[in-house]
Parts: structure tokens; C-alpha cells; sequence
């Protein structure tokens, strides 16, 4: 089963970083997730340097690239990284810059608009980027979850789909109903837009996920 290992900056020395690497190369992992990762309290908290480690994603790549053998992939924040604080083109040149040490894919936080996407895209293409981005997609089974979920990464809820799950909160198949149609619907959408791939965070409920991706199935055969 190919494998994608995830592997953060927190709390790691250059020397450790270089020895997990390492370690996913002789474990037979050709692929790895470099992400700096969320500080102690939050994507929001500011950021805790140590002695002799990496400060930033770009950094990781370009250990990864380095050491040889890997295919390094990266994050992508359609609404925009919560540290950036609005600014967009922040997180733009900051993807371009994973891109230049060696970056060969993005997988997107968790979103709701296919437009959210789509504008990542273009604004990366105008300056160049080939860098494929696939679409995080997150099957909604857990009003509360989703929430936390949500305060925690920085990812709004459009009004009109937190108020469908709100209403629906205390009824948890009808949830994961809706969780699921929601899903589908801007899966569709992704691929009619051209999408390169699709990133299903699962969240221990595998169930939702292959009942979406059996529809999709079924959709693109007919």
C-alpha cells in the first residue's frame, strides 16, 4: 500500500529530522507530508523555536530533497493559514517557495467551496506554480467535532452549512446524511473542475468516505 508518511518540525533537531527521513527510506516510504506543524496551543499560537531545528516547512523540503529518494508533498490553505492573518498572497509565496526547494504535490486543510480551490490555483498558476494541489476533503459526521475542527485549523463554515448541521446536532444519522451529500456534491464539483486528486480526512469513520467515493464512482461510469 503506498504510504505517505506526515512529518512536522515540532520539537525535532536537524539530526532527528534527518534520521526519521532515514528511517521512512528504509522502511521502504517513498513519500512524505513535510509540514512545520502547529505550535503547543494551536495553529494561532506563536510559533516555539528549539536549538538547532527548522522554523519553517520550506526548510524540510529542502532536507527531504536533499538526503534523496523521497517524493516530498506539502499543505495548502484554500482559506488561508491562520497565522498569515488574511493575507493571502503570503500563503502563495509561501507555496512557491516549497515548490522552489523541491516540492512535487500540495494536499489542502479541510474546505467547503469548490471556488476556495479554484482561486488557489489560478493565483499560484500566475506566478508560474505547476505544483498540483489536491483538495482535502472532510465527510462531516460530527457536529462538535466539526466545530473544534474548525477553531482549531482556522477553516470557516459557510453560514448555510453550519446552520443545516446545527439544526440537525442532535439527530447523528441525519449528520452524517448530510455530512456525506455535502461531501459528494463538492467532490463532483472538484473533479468537473479539473482536480488532480482527493485527500478524504476520515477521521476513524472510514464508512462516510466509501460511501462517497462509491457514488462518485457510480456517477462517472453513467
Amino acid at each position: 500500500i503506498p504510504t505517505v508518511a506526515h512529518l512536522t518540525c515540532v520539537g525535532s533537531t536537524k539530526f532527528e529530522l534527518i534520521e526519521i527521513l532515514k528511517q521512512y527510506k528504509n522502511s521502504g516510504i517513498k513519500s512524505i507530508l513535510a509540514l512545520r506543524g502547529d505550535p503547543q496551543g494551536g495553529p494561532t499560537a506563536a510559533w516555539q523555536s528549539i536549538a538547532d531545528g527548522l522554523d519553517h516547512a520550506d526548510q524540510l523540503v529542502e532536507m527531504a530533497m536533499k538526503l534523496g529518494g523521497l517524493e516530498v508533498g506539502v499543505a495548502a490553505f484554500p482559506d488561508g493559514h491562520p497565522a498569515s492573518n488574511g493575507d493571502f498572497d503570503k500563503d502563495i509565496q509561501t507555496l512557491l517557495r516549497k515548490e522552489a526547494a523541491g516540492a512535487s504535490f500540495a494536499t489542502t486543510q479541510f474546505f467547503f467551496e469548490v471556488d476556495k480551490w479554484q482561486a488557489l490555483v489560478d493565483n499560484l498558476a500566475k506566478h508560474g506554480s505547476t505544483l498540483p494541489i489536491i483538495a482535502g476533503i472532510l465527510p462531516v459526521t460530527n457536529v462538535s467535532q466539526l466545530n473544534r475542527m474548525s477553531e482549531l485549523g482556522g477553516t470557516p463554515i459557510p453560514a448555510s452549512i453550519a446552520s443545516a448541521f446545527d439544526a440537525l446536532k442532535d439527530k447523528p444519522e441525519d449528520v452524517r446524511k448530510l455530512g456525506v451529500e455535502l461531501a459528494t456534491k463538492l467532490c463532483e464539483d472538484l473533479l468537473e473542475a479539473g482536480v488532480p486528486g482527493l485527500h478524504f480526512y476520515t477521521m476513524n469513520t472510514s464508512t462516510a468516505t466509501q460511501e462517497i467515493f462509491a457514488q462518485i464512482k457510480d456517477k462517472k461510469r453513467s
